[in-house]
């Protein structure tokens, strides 16, 4: 067993079912999102020094100015997308890791993109490290998507663009769901339904992100 696994054991079953009661009490309801997210250990997805705060209800640095989402975000956008069913999930923004691991316990495939090699190769030993074989990384600038692959079933963006990329969301097949933080100083959670070439749109909830940004970081 390796060491990051063998940290599972170490990290109080407390402490993340605190983690999960706050997270029902915050109005997540989703039984499988809420198993998933006790099982897979957050704490490996952070360095070393933070890995205490792991189960803390906040978001916390993973460097390259980029962070982990709280866990009450990370529920909430996979939530809203499992109520679509997806079997193949395009996310934007791999950053940790940690998300796309949740993803991967959920759905069929994940397609995910990332524009920071450093932090791209650190997700992927992770992953490797849950023996998650249902992923595939790119090193790329997420904005343009990942249409070779598409279309998909769902879209997650896990930064925030200024506005509603369409280009991206013309990669969702009929039906698909793309879920995102919209906006630049004031940002919300937005969910948006493709049908034919328009899309049903609908305002979640006020969110803070970093923005989406283009280009790649090698």
């Amino acid at each position: 067993m390796t060491p990051e696994l063998q940290g599972i054991g170490m990290t109080s079953r407390r402490t993340r079912t605190r983690m999960i009661q706050r997270l029902r009490e915050a109005g997540i309801g989703d039984d499988q999102v809420l198993a998933i997210m006790a099982e897979v250990p957050r704490h490996i997805f952070l360095d070393e020094a933070l890995s205490h705060r792991a189960y803390e209800d906040t978001s916390l640095p993973i460097g390259h100015s980029q962070t982990l989402s709280q866990p009450y975000i990370v529920a909430k956008m996979t939530e809203v997308l499992m109520r679509h069913k997806p079997r193949s999930v395009l996310e934007l923004g791999t950053g940790s890791g940690y998300q796309t691991a949740i993803l991967a316990r959920l759905v069929a495939e994940v397609y995910s993109v990332e524009r920071i090699k450093a932090l791209q190769d650190r997700a992927r030993e992770r992953l490797r490290t849950l023996g998650l074989r249902n992923v595939r990384l790119r090193h790329a600038d997420g904005g343009i998507g990942w249409a070779d692959q598409g279309p998909f079933d769902a879209i997650m963006v896990t930064a925030a663009p200024r506005e509603l990329p369409r280009d991206l969301m013309m990669q969702l097949g009929q039906g698909g769901v793309l879920i995102a933080p919209v906006g630049e100083h004031e940002q919300v959670l937005v969910q948006a339904v493709r049908r034919g070439d328009d899309f049903d749109i609908k305002e979640i909830e006020p969110v803070r992100f970093v923005p989406l940004l283009a280009g790649v970081v090698r």
